[in-house]
């Protein structure tokens, strides 16, 4: 038994995530410090954009499967539990058998027909001396928790989701109004050099050159109202809508929040991020698993019990003689099974390092998705001060020639060109605000979008 007993060692080097290394470069630097609330959207202070993303979390397709996931597993779980208990039930039979004449059994009860009848009530318990059940409910717990933090990632993903495509879909509008007032001042430049030209003081070539221009914006303009179509309809599926939903959707250029990110990530992190927390606790469950194969080797008993009335006929079945009792135990040691136990055990022991690894590369990846996203939230940042310069001085070259034209010592052409200018410094203004917007929205994804795991553990 002592030989039966041994459990081979386990030789895993795979240990937990750095968390020294889940800090992001110190020159990241954001004017706040804190993490995403459990609603952020309302941020952006917009009506519209809050019930869209209600709508999606409440009618969105695409939490069906991780919803259906999650029951799945609470179902799983349940039946292990039910497993690991103890177990009552009923049987009945009736059967009328004829014994052979040449049996063994000699007349008169060979060769005659006999009936047998039975009602028993059976029990069944399984002590789990070695924890085996009480592990693999453990696994099928882990795996439920599991599930419920990719159903709470799967809803994270979908409001971020519907936030960007609502905010391009606003930035492209944006983008349209301005390409359109360049459209109406491009015309009036255009308008004057034909009038111009027939006076005889510019050449064709500058006409053509206005039209070519106009022919430029008209297609920029028509480029934009694709693309908030196909937008839009992006949106719409996101929501789950039907053709009317968005009907009512009105025109507002968002504006950005505060930007924020912590100053150091961490432990923390894995709390907040509801990937990581579903990959612990697949390493949980896989633990479970682990510990219900090493239970395997070990001394298995069971008792079970029947209490209950056998007779030969009906008539007799409910008298007292007909009693039965059985009690009885049963021992399960393995002694030689070709390796089975073992290789099984091995195959739980290379999952749980598989799945141990995958978190550790999971952990980093998150510390570098959100540096990622942070530095390039703090580039454009540097690019829209930066632009302002640009935009300024545009500002002033138009009041310059309004002046001018004011005075008479500027023609209207020159006007309309330097508002032109401004029109054009404000689209990049409306680029690199969508930039922004975007680069926000997925640095409050990449920050576990104001989940926060409620456990009370310490597991790591």
């Amino acid at each position: 038994m002592s030989g039966c007993l041994h459990v081979p060692g386990d030789a895993s080097r795979v240990q937990g995530p750095d968390f020294a290394r889940a800090r992001h470069a110190a020159a990241i630097a954001l004017p706040a410090h804190d993490w995403p609330s459990e609603a952020w959207w309302r941020d952006y202070h917009d009506p519209q954009l809050d019930a869209l993303v209600a709508a999606a979390l409440r009618d969105g397709p695409t939490l069906g499967v991780a919803q259906a996931r999650l029951a799945y597993a609470h179902a799983a779980a349940s039946a292990e539990r039910a497993a690991a208990g103890p177990s009552l039930g009923a049987e009945t039979g009736f059967n009328r058998q004829r014994y052979s004449s040449n049996g063994f059994f000699p007349p008169p009860i060979g060769g005659a027909f006999y009936n047998d009848a039975s009602v028993q009530l059976r029990a069944h318990y399984d002590f789990d001396w070695w924890g085996k059940h009480r592990s693999l409910i453990a696994a099928a717990l882990g795996e439920a928790e599991a599930r419920r933090a990719e159903a709470a990632q799967a809803a994270q993903v979908l409001a971020a989701s519907v936030t960007q495509s609502y905010l391009r879909l606003q930035m492209l509008w944006a983008r349209q109004d301005n390409t359109q007032a360049m459209i109406a001042l491009q015309r009036e430049l255009l308008a004057g050099r034909k009038a111009r030209l027939a006076q005889g003081l510019v050449a064709s070539d500058d006409l053509r050159s206005a039209e070519l221009d106009l022919a430029a914006l008209r297609e920029q303009a028509q480029r934009f109202e694709t693309d908030a179509g196909r937008e839009r309809e992006a949106l719409r599926a996101l929501v789950g809508g039907d053709a009317e939903t968005l009907g009512e959707l009105a025109h507002r250029q968002p504006a950005p929040p505060q930007d924020s990110v912590p100053r150091e990530l961490g432990l923390e992190l894995l709390a907040r991020r509801p990937d990581l927390q579903a990959a612990r606790w697949r390493v949980e469950a896989q633990l479970g698993r682990v510990a219900a194969a090493e239970a395997a080797f070990r001394l298995d008993i069971n008792l079970a019990g029947a209490i209950g009335l056998d007779a030969v006929s009906l008539g007799k079945l409910l008298r007292y003689p007909s009693r039965t009792l059985l009690l009885g135990a049963t021992l399960d040691l393995p002694l030689f099974d070709s390796g089975r136990l073992d290789a099984q055990l091995g195959l739980a022991r290379s999952s749980r390092d598989a799945l141990l690894a995958e978190y550790n590369g999971a952990v980093l990846d998150a510390v570098g998705e959100v540096a990622r996203e942070a530095a390039t939230l703090q580039g454009i940042a540097q690019e829209r001060t930066a632009h302002v310069d640009a935009a300024r001085a545009g500002s002033a070259l138009a009041a310059s020639a309004e002046a001018k034209l004011a005075r008479g010592l500027a023609n209207r052409a020159s006007v309309l060109q330097a508002r032109q200018a401004v029109l054009r410094q404000r689209d990049i203004e409306l680029q690199l605000l969508d930039a922004q917007l975007q680069t926000q929205v997925a640095l409050t994804k990449a920050l576990g979008g104001g989940y926060h795991a409620k456990t009370n553990d310490n597991h790591s």
